[in-house]
């Protein structure tokens, strides 16, 4: 919930879309109520999705390569 409103934020702060960004969402997810698995691994899996959509994302936004 929120993770569309949280990807605009973070571009709009011009956060890259880097691995410490991925934790940064996870964060802000949190913060919104959503559930996040504590587990260190389910938390990583978590990450490496929700980086790649940020990452998609960005691109989509800024017509970046990267």
């Amino acid at each position: 919930m929120g993770l569309d409103g949280i990807m605009a934020e973070l571009y709009a702060e011009g956060r890259k879309p880097i691995e410490e960004t991925a934790e940064e969402i996870i964060e802000r997810l949190e913060d919104k109520s959503n559930y996040i698995p504590p587990s260190e691994r389910a938390r990583k899996e978590y990450a490496y999705v929700l980086l790649n959509e940020y990452r998609a994302y960005f691109k989509e936004r800024s017509g970046s390569s990267r």
